[in-house]
């Protein structure tokens, strides 16, 4: 694939610089591949309601809570963004930082051509920010919040995507990807999720389309 999802995105020299640099030769084998992030995402048979707000404020009472306090075996707050189309990428950070490594810039790269094909190109997706079960629980939820959206801001601003078609919410350890192991690395892997078509408006241009109201009950997004 080369740097066809970085270079192409008028990426600044200085940042390019230090990604080619940083580019390790395991990357065309670790990240998935961008065929394979369209494939993966497509196929959305009827758009969510999900509301990222209520989710997020979901999984903030169920900490507050202290329900579900063993993280072993402990069920996902949303199996619906199981069944929607969706990735998981090992999109590493900095530790205990939101901050994006750079060897990290191609996987996002080619998550920005898959989400740019025409495939796609209609559709809204939701990064889900997610981590182990080490360290507390309300501290795991809010640095995946701010990984969730340090992904979302590479997107929109490094890799020119639309900001009406991406979303970010952190789930810290509340949306286990191993449960039997919650303590694993892969626990800490991002997740892409298609959500709905972007709403047309008048005049063939495209909003973002309304998040479902909060009103709405708490059983929208939680199963």
């Amino acid at each position: 694939m080369g740097f066809s999802g970085i270079s192409r995105r008028l990426v600044p020299l200085g940042l390019l610089g230090m990604l080619l640099a940083a580019a390790p030769p395991a990357w065309s084998q670790d990240a998935p591949t961008t065929e394979a992030m369209v494939a993966a995402l497509s196929g959305l048979e009827a758009p969510s309601d999900l509301d990222v707000a209520v989710l997020r404020q979901q999984a903030a009472e169920r900490i507050k809570k202290r329900a579900d306090l063993v993280a072993l075996k402990r069920p996902p707050l949303s199996r619906e963004l199981n069944r929607l189309p969706h990735i998981d990428l090992d999109i590493q950070f900095n530790p205990d930082s939101p901050v994006i490594r750079p060897d990290s810039y191609r996987t996002i790269g080619r998550l920005a051509d898959a989400l740019t094909t025409p495939a796609l190109t209609s559709l809204t997706f939701l990064i889900v920010g997610r981590s182990d079960a080490n360290g507390k629980r309300d501290s795991n939820m809010a640095l995946s919040q701010r990984r969730a959206e340090a992904v979302r801001d590479a997107l929109v601003t490094t890799f020119k995507l639309s900001s009406k078609r991406i979303l970010a919410v952190g789930l810290g350890e509340e949306q286990l990807v191993d449960a039997n192991n919650p303590k694993a690395a892969i626990n800490q892997q991002s997740m892409v999720v298609t959500l709905r078509e972007i709403a047309p408006v008048a005049g063939g241009t495209s909003v973002k389309p309304p998040e479902a109201s909060a009103k709405k009950s708490s059983r929208k997004g939680v199963r």
